[in-house]
């Protein structure tokens, strides 16, 4: 039973087997391939827009080779506090961009707002402090829950005003389009995105991610920072199949939508228990949720996977349960009876 990340489940057998028949025959290297090609075309077709469109192999090198194009290296790229870009990056986002600042923010639930941003901006124009660049939210975001529209629309219209521009980290892009059932351009460009990392290794892929710019003409300069930054792999075949197939008849959506419901099922499950309280909603395929030490106990030494995100008082801990396509539903029956025992 493991529930520590949608990492930790296998891959799709239609993704496998994609990279296999890639396999056959010669192909040109670095992108010129013919699966290569065809992506920027997937893409328009998916965001319903003109793209550019660029694999890479993680989504650390995703964010933070975007980041490095919105951002001068005098600038300010803002972010919440628990996002993966602040507290799981090991730097990546100020090395690839040549030394700008992450300013980390509070918001409730995991998510920035307006007003928490507004105070921030402050030192514009002034050269002693680091000038306002970028926003960077996560969707969904690392406490589970979702920007929806009007939340992206709202701080697409504060960066408009300030000059900055709006980077999303779509690792988990997938879920939140699944969840709100709504087109991914009116998650993205219509709503004022600039640039995503869309993420597909989480919900699905063995490695794929991908950035994609809403203006190509910010992305400029993407093509010389992927292969400086060691990203523009030589068999880029193996990765564009990925992404290829993951896209085709929905599948993305189709496996994120699973994981979702899974979700939603174990956590009005254990909504019911004495003693058990959701700190978040639960929104995608992320259930944080306060239990007491002895249950936290007691389902680790039943061998059960998962985060414990921080201690709570009165002898309580938050952790952290992540669904996937592929969990089992008995996994889940089992550890809702240990924790209803």
């Amino acid at each position: 039973m493991n529930f520590a990340s949608d990492n930790v489940t296998s891959a799709s057998p239609e993704i496998l087997a994609a990279i296999a028949a890639a396999n056959h025959g010669p192909a040109m290297p670095y992108g010129a391939d013919e699966i290569s090609r065809r992506l920027e075309q997937r893409f328009a077709e998916l965001f319903e827009h003109e793209v550019a469109v660029f694999p890479v192999a993680t989504g650390t090198a995703a964010n933070a080779l975007a980041l490095a194009c919105l951002t001068p290296v005098y600038g300010a790229i803002y972010c919440h506090e628990e996002s993966h870009i602040a507290t799981d990056e090991c730097g990546a986002p100020e090395f690839f961009t040549g030394g700008a600042k992450l300013v980390v923010c509070p918001g409730e639930h995991g998510k920035l707002t307006p007003d928490v941003l507004k105070p921030r901006l402050a030192g514009a124009g002034v050269v002693h402090n680091v000038q306002p660049a970028a926003i960077s939210i996560t969707q969904e975001t690392e406490a589970g829950t979702i920007y929806r529209l009007a939340d992206i629309a709202a701080l697409s219209a504060l960066a408009r005003r300030h000059g900055l521009a709006l980077h999303m980290d779509g690792a988990r892009f997938a879920n939140a389009v699944a969840s709100l059932g709504c087109a991914p351009a009116d998650l993205t460009w219509r709503a004022g995105v600039d640039a995503l990392s869309f993420g597909a290794t989480k919900n699905g892929c063995p490695c794929a991610e991908a950035v994609v710019f809403f203006d190509p003409a910010r992305a400029a300069d993407f093509e010389y920072r992927r292969k400086r930054g060691g990203h523009l792999l030589s068999k880029m075949r193996f990765v564009s199949a990925q992404l290829e197939t993951y896209l085709a008849s929905g599948r993305w959506l189709t496996q994120a939508r699973r994981a979702n419901e899974l979700a939603a099922g174990m956590a009005t499950a254990l909504a019911t228990l004495p003693e058990v309280a959701l700190a978040h909603p639960v929104e995608v395929n992320e259930i944080f949720v306060h239990m007491p030490d002895a249950l936290v106990s007691r389902l680790h030494e039943a061998g059960t996977r998962f985060y414990e995100w921080e201690s709570a008082p009165g002898g309580r801990k938050l952790v952290r349960l992540v669904l996937s396509f592929l969990t089992p539903e008995e996994d889940i029956a089992r550890f809702l009876e240990i924790a209803s025992n």
